[in-house]
């Protein structure tokens, strides 16, 4: 299994002020597609729950798929949880909703709102492998449950998670990874989760200053007008990795790099397609000042 640079630091350059950032993003002009400098796979032959044979999987696509993560007892007090949480805070900031018809599509930090949904992440088979993955203790940097209802459920644009996280939350490196817990079958027709498998070993800058406080805006937007990579870039790594859609039954889970390029369609089956999310960061990668923005993001979005 790949181990390269397991003991690099954050930066390979440092300046008298603060390390030399080498994943340089939200340029003035063109965009461009930079080799990864640090590895995925932070700790060779580490102890967890995955064997050595789907550590190097993860290695090599930037994710890992696994079924029956969570129960029906599981799926059925998260939704709950779920609905107790939106009825509880109405307008609240935590809760996004859709541009058009004003669907919930987002509830951010709902491991600080419900303690079942906390009981859950802490589990070996989740936060396990986000430790065993990123080689050290973790904690979380964000959570949040996505939902598409049946013919309402609106598209997530094509974008790498590290790039926002590093520009505008100030995230050093990649050493984070995402956790999918399926609520719901992930069909092909429900707007399933697709990943350029390989595209989390190479980062794709984006073009555009962030303009301050415009947060709100972008969580709500199916294509936000910052931090959404060039049309060419994203052909030019489906063009040399192709394109997965990961699909699976309720209770499934999907472990990916922050690093990895994802995207889903929008959502007019009939059947809705509701996915629990967990992002896991290595404590050693805590994070600093906003690499491309004026100020941090709210703590709902990043918890610091």
């Amino acid at each position: 299994m790949p181990n390269e640079g397991k003991d690099l630091p954050i930066v390979t350059t440092r300046s008298a002020t603060r390390p030399v950032d080498v994943y340089r993003t939200r340029l003035n002009h063109r965009s461009q597609i930079e080799p990864r400098p640090h590895p995925v796979v932070w700790a060779d032959g580490a102890a967890g729950p995955l064997n050595r044979t789907q550590l190097s999987a993860y290695d090599e696509r930037g994710y890992h798929t696994a079924e029956n993560v969570l129960s029906a007892d599981d799926i059925a007090t998260t939704m709950a949880q779920v609905q107790s949480v939106v009825d509880r805070l109405g307008d609240d900031e935590r809760i996004i909703r859709e541009a058009s018809g004003g669907a919930v599509r987002s509830v951010f930090a709902v491991h600080e709102l419900s303690e079942a949904i906390a009981e859950i992440f802490a589990r070996e088979e989740i936060a396990g492998v986000a430790r065993q993955i990123l080689g050290e203790d973790v904690y979380i940097h964000q959570s949040r449950v996505n939902l598409k209802p049946g013919f309402a459920g609106g598209p997530f644009y094509w974008h790498s998670d590290f790039e926002t996280w590093h520009a505008e939350d100030g995230m050093p490196a990649p050493r984070a990874l995402s956790v999918s817990l399926a609520l719901t079958p992930n069909y092909q027709t429900n707007g399933a989760l697709m990943i350029i498998p390989g595209s989390h070993r190479r980062f794709v800058s984006c073009v555009g200053s962030t303009p301050d406080g415009y947060h709100e805006e972008s969580l709500s937007s199916y294509r936000p007008p910052f931090g959404t990579p060039e049309e060419e870039d994203v052909t030019a790594l489906a063009a040399d990795h192709g394109i997965d859609l990961i699909t699976g039954p309720a209770g499934s889970a999907l472990y990916f790099d922050s690093n990895c390029m994802h995207a889903s369609a929008g959502n007019i089956s009939p059947d809705p397609r509701s996915n629990l999310f967990v992002v896991f960061n290595a404590v050693s990668n805590a994070l600093e000042e906003p690499f491309g923005a004026e100020r941090p993001r709210p703590r709902y979005l990043a918890h610091r």
